[in-house]
C-alpha cells in the first residue's frame, strides 16, 4: 500500500510515557486508532500510561514496534538517535511502518537507520507545555504543531494532527534546530518569570501569587503575540 493510500483506523505503539507519548496516544484514540501497547519503565510512567491509555498493555519496544502501524518516539532527544540506530540494528523496524518522532530539533534526518528498513518518516512536534495529564488533551485543540517529513508523505503529518485536534505548521528540515530554539526560549523564559515574580509577591507576605499574577500575565502574553502576529490580545497605543 502507498503511503497515500493510506485510511481508516492504524494500530498505534507509542514508546515514552512520559508527559507528551500518553497525552499523544489518548488524542490518537479519541480519533478512532487503536492503542496496540507502550512501553513504559518507571513506575511513574505507568501510571501515567493507565490513566490515559487505560486497558493498554505495557509491551517491550521490540514487541511494540512489530505490531505496530504507527510507532510514536516520545523520549527525550538525547535518547532518540541511539533507539533508531540500536531498532535498525536488531531488524525491528517494519517495510512500510510509520514511525513519528516528537523531538523539536530534529526532522526527518535522524531516521536514516530506520528508512533503510523501509519506515515512513514523520516528525511531529506539539508547541504545547505538558503536564501528563489529561488536561492536556483537551489543550490540544487548537495547539500548534511543526511537522517535517517527505514531501510525499507529508500531508500524512499533517492528517495526524489534525486528527489529534492541532494545527499543522510545516517547518523545513533545516530550520528544525532554530524551531527548537524559539521553542525552548520561549518555555524556559515564560516560567522562570512567573516563578521570579511569584517568590516576590510570596516574600511579602501575598497569599496564592499565582492567582494575583495570572490575569496580567494572560494579559501581557496576549498582548505581545498580538504584536508577533498571533491572535488575541489588544495592543496598547
Amino acid at each position: 500500500m502507498r503511503p497515500d493510500e493510506r485510511t481508516g483506523r492504524l494500530g498505534v505503539g507509542i514508546i515514552g510515557a512520559g508527559r507528551v507519548g500518553p497525552v499523544l496516544g489518548a488524542a490518537l484514540a479519541g480519533a478512532g486508532h487503536a492503542i496496540v501497547g507502550v512501553a513504559a519503565i518507571s513506575e511513574e510512567s505507568r501510571e501515567r500510561a493507565d490513566a490515559l491509555l487505560p486497558g493498554a498493555p505495557i509491551l517491550p519496544i521490540p514487541e511494540l514496534v512489530e505490531r505496530s502501524e504507527l510507532v510514536v518516539l516520545a523520549v527525550p532527544s538525547g535518547e532518540l538517535e541511539s533507539l533508531i540506530a540500536g531498532l535498525a540494528e536488531t531488524g525491528t523496524w517494519q517495510m512500510g511502518q510509520l514511525v513519528l518522532h516528537t523531538a523539536p530539533e530534529f526532522g526527518v534526518d535522524v531516521f536514516a537507520p530506520a528508512r533503510a528498513a523501509g519506515v515512513i518518516p514523520l516528525a511531529v512536534h506539539p508547541a504545547m507545555a505538558f503536564t501528563g495529564t489529561s488536561v492536556d488533551i483537551a489543550r490540544l485543540a487548537g495547539t500548534y504543531f511543526a511537522v517535517t517529513a517527505p514531501t510525499p508523505v507529508l500531508p500524512i503529518g499533517q492528517a495526524l494532527v489534525v486528527e489529534m485536534g492541532g494545527e499543522p505548521v510545516v517547518v523545513a528540515e533545516a530550520d528544525r534546530p532554530a524551531y527548537a530554539e524559539a521553542i525552548e526560549t520561549a518555555t524556559t523564559f515564560s516560567t522562570a518569570i512567573v516563578d521570579q515574580a511569584a517568590g516576590i509577591l510570596a516574600g511579602i507576605g501575598v497569599e496564592l501569587p499565582g492567582r494575583v499574577l495570572a490575569p496580567l500575565v494572560r494579559s501581557a502574553v496576549e498582548n505581545a503575540l498580538a504584536r508577533s502576529g498571533g491572535t488575541g490580545g489588544v495592543v496598547p497605543e
